[in-house]
């Protein structure tokens, strides 16, 4: 697809995102207009005689006078709102008409009598699966010289995981194996307080820790806190145990070389901040402690558990229609997932001047920085727009879901979730929240904390019948291998969400050809949620966090074709 080559450089300002999406490179298209100025150069002063035929002026000031007009003229030419009165037409992709294609099509969808898809058969894709070997009984101690040199433990490893649920959850992972490697006994993690969560709660709070040091034992030694002994060394303070800085994505050599002389030396260490601390490709062995921290260890709090089951049972008999399946919808579209992307909806002036409000009171200008280029109609035709309620919907009932299937909506709070809402509900009666499946009293002890409130919606998407991914990030990363490691297939729809634009924005698109790339898209997803990367790079898409066979394997159980709710 051309890029758009109008000389446009009108700004309009770009979330658990924590991390912000890069800006899109700027258009060639400033250059391309000077080579078109320069190529009227010449042509225009070959016939600097006629222009100045009539003006008795000297020969140096009618230049002076040619240059506003060739600016003028380029200007005419390359900028955006002239290039309307020459036909220019927006990208295919570029401009947000799903909610008219909607109103367009709804008589099409509600009407429309083929068969719908059965949520038991949804998918068909499936692999042969190995003999299962046992896990090892050894640890990952014995397969380095750290064991060899002394068996006893080289001291406590204190590690402070930060961000959001997930990302807290691969720090957790990651320093259960630094803990294997070194010989170290891990103290239980501490959570950094964020300012963009704002959620106080500490590891006890979302996970069962007796249950975690339990379920390590004979791999990991795991503590709730340090002995009095080194307390007292440092006034019983964690912040004054010196802080050792790691490089992100440290291999197992800079653990064994840097880290474990200092640690042996001083008896303890703290490494502050923790993400990402520790390279994906590691030795077998190292692997495997991630593999139990994962998908054994890590147990949520009795409190979150009690709740989740008595919200998938709520949600299996909502489902009376479709034997007891659901559908969960990981819905990106609150406010500050909104702002953040820079994309532009429906919304007119009202929604832009409000969400440049919020950018600037939530980011601090960082929209408005020096070279910054925002691009909004380049994000949404490279997929990077949040989709809205009525684009989920659309695609849903498209792939063939109709009416009668129960969709849970794990989301936060719906930008300005009246108005868009309202034709997911068209298209789907029986959706639920975990809002509208508690009741305030069993709601109430979670409220105000982010983690927890998201532990509830990944444990509810967990089990559902299929899950669909609408933004990425950590929480379908997470989910998407651990519904792997339970089920041997993912059971995700990933939206191709560069196609769903330039359909969702095509007003002449009729609803039978809609559904027909809709049910490729499906069919992909379903190829996709067997696929085991041939080589896992180091970053989080081929993480063992999202494709964890065939390491993780031995930790499952194939008598059991009934998951228990133990994440």
């Amino acid at each position: 697809m051309k890029p758009n080559t109008a000389c446009d450089n009108t700004s309009s300002s770009e979330t658990n995102s924590p991390t912000t999406p890069p800006s899109p490179t700027r258009h060639s298209a400033i250059s391309h207009c000077r080579r078109r100025l320069l190529r009227s150069k010449p042509h225009s002063f070959s016939r600097r005689e006629n222009i100045g035929a009539g003006i008795n002026l000297p020969r140096n000031l009618r230049y002076l006078l040619l240059l506003p007009l060739l600016y003028l003229s380029g200007l005419f030419t390359c900028v955006g709102p002239f290039t309307r009165l020459l036909g220019y037409t927006p990208p295919p992709g570029s401009v947000y008409r799903s909610h008219q294609n909607f109103e367009r099509l709804w008589d099409d969808i509600r009407f429309d009598n083929s068969s719908a898809i059965q949520l038991s058969s949804v998918w068909k894709y499936n692999r042969r699966l190995k003999v299962q070997k046992p896990c090892p009984n050894s640890t990952a101690l014995y397969h380095f010289s750290v064991h060899k040199a002394s068996p006893d433990p080289s001291g406590y490893l204190i590690i402070e995981a930060n961000g959001g649920l997930n990302q807290q959850r691969a720090a957790i992972c990651n320093a259960v194996a630094v803990a294997g490697l070194l010989n170290a006994i891990l103290v239980i993690p501490w959570f950094e307080f964020n300012s963009v969560w704002k959620d106080p709660s500490d590891f006890g709070d979302l996970y069962d820790e007796d249950y975690f040091i339990s379920s390590l034992n004979g791999y990991v030694n795991v503590v709730k806190e340090l002995p009095d002994t080194l307390m007292e060394r440092y006034d019983y303070n964690i912040t004054n145990i010196p802080n050792f800085r790691v490089p992100a994505w440290a291999p197992v050599n800079y653990y064994l070389g840097v880290v474990y002389p200092v640690l042996r030396d001083q008896g303890v260490i703290r490494i502050v901040p923790f993400a990402n601390r520790l390279a994906m490709n590691v030795p077998p062995y190292i692997q495997l402690l991630r593999c139990m921290a994962n998908y054994k260890a890590l147990r949520f709090s009795s409190p979150i558990s009690t709740l989740v089951e008595k919200l998938i049972n709520r949600m299996i008999e909502r489902s009376s229609r479709t034997a007891g399946k659901y559908v969960s919808v990981h819905l990106r579209f609150e406010k500050d997932m909104v702002a953040f992307s820079c994309c532009v909806y429906d919304g007119g002036e009202a929604e832009s001047t409000e969400l440049d409000s919020f950018r600037e009171k939530g980011w601090k200008g960082k929209f408005k920085q020096k070279g910054r280029v925002i691009a909004p109609s380049l994000n949404r035709i490279n997929g990077k727009c949040p989709l809205t309620p009525v684009e989920v919907g659309l695609m849903l009932r498209g792939m063939g879901f109709d009416n009668n299937t129960s969709i849970y909506l794990a989301s936060g709070k719906i930008y300005q979730a009246e108005k868009h809402l309202v034709p997911l509900k068209k298209m789907f009666p029986l959706l639920y929240t975990k809002e509208s499946l508690a009741t305030p009293e069993e709601l109430a002890p979670f409220e105000g904390y982010s983690s927890r409130l998201a532990a509830i919606d990944y444990a509810v998407s967990l089990f559902s019948e299929a899950f669909v991914t609408t933004q990425g990030g950590n929480f379908p990363h997470f989910l998407m291998g651990h519904r792997r490691f339970l089920f041997k297939h993912a059971k995700t729809i990933i939206p191709d969400k560069r196609k769903l634009v330039v359909l969702l924005e095509d007003m002449t698109i009729s609803w039978k050809a809609f559904k027909n790339q809709m049910e490729v898209m499906l069919t992909e997803s379903d190829r996709k949620g067997m696929t085991v990367p041939r080589i896992k790079k180091i970053n989080r898409k081929t993480s063992i966090y999202a494709y964890p066979l065939p390491e993780c394997s031995c930790l499952q159980q194939f008598h059991n074709s009934t998951p228990k709710l133990t994440a």
